[in-house]
């Protein structure tokens, strides 16, 4: 069979879960597929083009062989074993923050960047960004492109399932013991998460920003080329399963119309504009699940500043925000700069 021999990393998370998904629905050429994860899940059996694979253990010589792997696990385990694939010429598309901030690893959001993956050979890993930069920066590079970027103002409303499988459960747990005045159990998050939002995602650090801030910050900077780009961020859990929502202001360094706006992102790659408060017509996180495009809506003029837009962004974090975006990466390396395999 032609295709590729694939290692999906953390496979067994919701993130690995639903690369093999994209994977399968995509239809990308696999010839073979290993799933990798921790000991604790070793052993376990997924489907995948309805045909039963076996979970093994990630370790170092599990690449041998392999063209692509895509890690969702931490950090930690793709500083370990990031490097050992690539040793064993297995390109690593890491969704985890270890690498996206190496000069010398790409970090790609294919509708905005594609060309940062000519340089992927000189580590052969590259980076998938922060699911919140992600569906931010697909909205802004079509801005960006006819008006040029000067300022990016954003607050954002993210869901359960950006914290993986524990922050979905986590939630799920919570409400079902509010509704029937349970006590409540909090172990993934810093406070109660049902009914509640916490305008905390990953540590403090000494500026009073998070480094969930400060990641949309450096990585918004890295992918859209614009080293100087002032970007500052607040970021929030809000109680919701799945879709990343965010508030973004922007300023420009010329006018653009509300209509020129709409009529850009409109033929936008990976965007949907769904913009007709009228009828209340706006994206919702609800909706735009298990959807693969960026919704932008609300788009409207600063009431003062003539040069600056308020966007409202929607996007599925597990799938645009993590495991899509892995795939499409994955799917422009076999496009443009891997080999197909004998």
């Amino acid at each position: 069979m032609a295709g590729y021999d694939i290692a999906v990393v953390g496979a067994t998370g919701a993130v690995g879960r639903e690369m093999l998904n994209t994977l399968e629905q995509r239809r990308f050429p696999v010839r073979s597929l290993r799933l990798l994860a921790s000991p604790r899940s070793a052993g376990q059996t997924m489907l995948f083009q309805d045909k039963p694979h076996k979970v093994e253990i990630a370790t170092p010589e599990r690449f041998a062989g392999c063209q692509i792997a895509l890690f969702s696990a931490g950090g930690a385990t793709s500083k370990e074993l990031a490097p050992h694939a690539w040793s064993q010429g297995c390109v690593v598309v890491d969704n985890s923050s270890a690498w996206r901030m190496d000069p010398a690893c790409p970090l790609v959001v294919p509708e905005v960047n594609p060309h940062a993956l000519d340089g992927y050979a000189k580590k052969g890993i590259i980076g998938n960004p922060n699911c919140s930069t992600i569906q931010m920066v697909v909205a802004l590079k079509p801005l960006h492109d006819a008006a040029t970027l000067q300022r990016v103002i954003v607050s954002t409303y993210q869901a359960a399932s950006g914290a993986g499988q524990k922050g979905i459960e986590e939630l799920s747990h919570q409400t079902v013991s509010m509704l029937n005045f349970k006590p409540i159990e909090v172990k993934t998050f810093a406070h109660q998460i049902a009914f509640n939002v916490l305008p905390h995602i990953d540590i403090f650090l000494e500026d009073g920003y998070t480094r969930e801030e400060q990641k949309m910050l450096y990585e918004t900077r890295k992918i859209m080329g614009l080293p100087d780009l002032a970007v500052s961020a607040t970021c929030v859990r809000v109680p919701v399963i799945t879709g990343h929502s965010e508030a973004v202001t922007v300023d420009f360094a010329k006018p653009l119309s509300v209509e020129e706006a709409r009529r850009l992102l409109a033929s936008a790659p990976g965007v949907t504009l769904f913009d007709d408060p009228s009828k209340h017509h706006y994206p919702l996180p609800i909706e735009a699940a298990g959807k693969d495009d960026v919704f932008v809506g609300r788009i409207r003029k600063d009431n003062n500043l003539p040069n600056t837009l308020h966007l409202w962004v929607v996007s599925d974090n597990l799938r645009k925000g993590a495991a899509l975006n892995a795939v499409q990466i994955a799917e422009h390396l076999i496009a443009d700069y891997l080999p197909t395999p004998a």
